[in-house]
């Protein structure tokens, strides 16, 4: 039997490489002589750089750069073997795991770190730029990665705005005169996922900002940031951002770079699944394994296990979604695909977490060996 194993990771309790180890693990103990794929896998954001390295031809390069804060940092992004081609994934620099919880202040965080990795990129050579977008600390429109290529944000006196989203609502110009040539040459692609826009009420600012620690006084300051970088937008350029869906990924690094670097957005994980030619693989597979730490209805807009599980459908290949909790326990449309909670019934969250590689073998085993009988 032909396994592919491609999880994403438990968040807060396993890696996406130590799922498809424990998930390979089981799989053998069950049938021993079945050959297990394994790929650990990516929607486009956090660990996308794991997957290219593991599946893809190229390789990892570590770069100088900045934190959020813009503290200096050594960081990593990948260079596909044409050398033409770079994979940059904004966590890696503008992540909210990297700042501690009372650090985490979206008026001020950037992504300019972000930038300056993809400066690199540029001066290696590079003419298409692919970034992921997933869990960002920033809400700066992009603009720290603008900065950092050497374009400007002005007051109505001239002056240059701060670093972060804080003082977007004064702004008055954009001045990309002295953008790194490099920049508007280049092919922008940009993983994404969500469907959000920069603006309104299901906006960057308000679904978003407080998870990065804004408070209501900072979302409503933040909001009118993104009214007015709009604005200049359609001003200056004729390009309207506000109303993009996918504008407001990343704290609206999509409707950023979409208006002034005319970058595209393209779903993370169709990208990674054509990088690394999995929709080849996956016909040759007679069990399909993948799954996240929580399958609910925010899962059926393009993360990983459904993305997976459609394939598998396409191929009518039987998947598993094994899951730490699962707030949806059958999906209709693809009756090919079973839903495995993997916490046992009663035990409690904390628990669960610290007992996460137990739970998600004894779980597979059940689901596994429901097929032999």
């Amino acid at each position: 039997m032909n396994v592919l194993i491609i999880p994403d990771s438990f968040k807060g309790s396993l890696s996406a490489a130590e799922v498809a180890g424990i998930m390979e693990k089981t799989v053998l103990k069950v049938f021993p002589k079945s050959k297990c794929m394994s790929m650990p896998f990516s929607d486009g954001g956090e660990g996308a750089l794991f997957t290219l390295k593991s599946n893809a031809d190229g390789s990892l390069i570590k770069s100088k750069t900045t934190d959020a804060l813009k503290r200096p940092i050594s960081a990593p992004y990948f260079i596909f073997k044409d050398q033409k081609t770079a994979w940059i994934e904004l966590s890696q620099t503008a992540g909210l795991t990297q700042l501690k919880k009372e650090e985490r202040n979206p008026l001020i965080t950037s992504t300019w770190g972000t930038g300056l990795m993809i400066l690199e990129a540029l001066e290696q050579g590079c003419e298409t730029i692919y970034l992921g977008i997933g869990g960002s600390a920033t809400q700066d429109i992009g603009t720290g990665i603008i900065q950092a290529l050497g374009g400007l944000f002005l007051d109505i006196k001239g002056n240059e705005l701060s670093s972060g989203g804080g003082e977007l609502y004064r702004l008055n110009k954009i001045d990309l005169s002295g953008l790194h040539p490099q920049a508007l040459k280049c092919k922008w692609i940009i993983a994404c996922d969500v469907q959000n826009t920069l603006i309104g009420k299901n906006g960057t600012a308000y679904t978003y900002a407080k998870q990065k620690g804004a408070s209501n006084n900072d979302i409503e300051q933040l909001e009118k940031g993104g009214i007015r970088f709009a604005e200049i937008v359609q001003r200056q350029f004729g390009i309207d951002v506000s109303n993009i869906k996918g504008g407001g990924a990343a704290g609206g690094v999509g409707a950023g770079l979409m208006g002034l670097l005319g970058a595209s957005l393209e779903k993370g994980f169709d990208l990674l699944a054509s990088l690394t030619g999995l929709s080849n693989i996956i016909p040759s597979m007679d069990l399909i394994l993948t799954g996240e730490g929580s399958f609910d209805e925010q899962s059926l807009y393009g993360k990983l296990p459904i993305q997976v599980a459609t394939l598998a459908h396409e191929n009518k290949i039987p998947v598993f979604i094994l899951t730490g909790k699962a707030k949806i326990n059958e999906l209709k449309q693809l009756p090919n695909c079973k839903i495995i909670d993997c916490t046992p019934a009663g035990m409690t969250l904390d628990i669960a977490m610290a007992n996460a590689a137990q739970n998600l073998e004894q779980a597979l085993l059940g689901g596994l060996q429901s097929i032999t009988n």
